[in-house]
């Protein structure tokens, strides 16, 4: 049995099977909608139901409140459609564009810029033409079926010879995939991939931007600036990173290098927990409230934020009740761990 999905305002329409989620269809289709987490997380894939009924399956109630349910929003990673349904949800331009694919993946390179941080080159198969937007990430897929989910850290056009990706991986003791990274994992060795998944992409504006990172979190808006600097975008863009010490801003000059390159580019590094010997010169606190120091009024200002969720929680609440920030302007990627997804 089929049912059939129509997206406002685009009037686009697609095909759901049994027993299958709206997002489910939409990515196996090539239709772009927003979305971050696929598990009930994050919220990024909420939209609106005009008509039509859906089931909800397990989600967080910081996803979609029994409020929010009861007023008409769904959350598509979640949401198995019981009849023919028309949603309002924007399109995402891009998203959908790239072929999902399934495929091994070689690793190259195995680096250690910070003692729990490991950044990843995985080489692509040279039969699949991997494709994918800076700011979108893979799925690796484990033994058992269990997923993790990286971002790509190096934009599309910088994918070198042979074809590699970036990611960066920080280890939670007792992690599934992160415990073995750090024990077992070495070159050579072969892993399995899906992608590429998501919809936090560089959207076409000319508005200034706040690019907001924590932690790892600063991987995919690498790849945003990587894609910036290639295509020439120059727009103005203030980049904030905040950790909780200075060893965890494991690529800070790679950072202070592509300010000092790109004239329109100003990066703020952030510290939660800087050193009591007062070496550590720099902005101390929560790196969303150092936006909003320098920032009060974000009403004409384009935010991009990647990082944890109490972090992306906090700057979207904030820059938006507090600063102005338009809501449609605050794109974001929680990083939601297993924790985060079951807790």
């Amino acid at each position: 049995m089929h049912l059939s999905i129509t997206l406002q305002p685009s009037g686009r329409t697609f095909d759901v099977q049994r027993d299958e989620s709206i997002l489910t269809a939409a990515i196996r289709q090539g239709v772009g909608l927003p979305y971050g987490c696929k598990d009930g997380a994050c919220g990024s894939c909420k939209s609106r139901m005009l008509t039509g009924r859906v089931i909800h399956g397990a989600h967080q109630h910081k996803a979609l409140s029994e409020a929010e349910e009861a007023a008409g929003l769904v959350l598509t990673c979640c949401a198995t459609p019981q009849t023919d349904c028309v949603l309002e949800a924007r399109s995402v331009p891009g998203a959908g564009e790239f072929p999902v694919l399934k495929m091994p993946t070689r690793v190259l390179a195995i680096t250690r810029p910070s003692t729990d941080v490991a950044v990843l080159r995985m080489q692509l198969p040279a039969n699949q033409r991997f494709q994918y937007h800076a700011g979108q990430y893979v799925e690796f897929i484990l033994s058992g079926g269990a997923r993790r989910s990286y971002s790509m850290a190096n934009a599309p056009g910088r994918v070198g010879s042979p074809p590699a990706i970036e990611l960066h991986i920080r280890h939670l003791p007792g992690g599934l995939f992160t415990d073995p990274v750090f024990s077992t994992l070495k070159e050579k060795d072969i892993l399995r991939i899906e992608g590429p998944f998501g919809s936090f992409l560089l959207r076409e504006s000319t508005k200034p931007m706040i690019l907001l990172a924590s932690g790892t979190g600063f991987a995919p808006i690498k790849a945003l600036i990587e894609q910036m600097q290639d295509a020439g975008v120059d727009r103005p863009a203030t980049l904030y990173w905040g950790c909780r010490g200075e060893a965890d801003l494991y690529l800070h000059d790679w950072a202070l290098q592509a300010a000092a390159t790109m004239p329109n580019l100003r990066y703020v590094p952030v510290l939660s927990d800087p050193p009591a010997d007062g070496h550590w010169t720099g902005r101390t606190g929560l790196v969303h409230q150092a936006v909003m120091a320098d920032w009060p009024d974000l009403s004409g200002h384009q935010v991009y934020a990647c990082g944890v969720p109490v972090m992306v929680d906090a700057a979207q609440r904030d820059f938006i009740a507090r600063c102005g920030l338009p809501a449609d302007e605050f794109l974001a990627d929680a990083f939601t761990s297993e924790a985060d997804k079951h807790g």
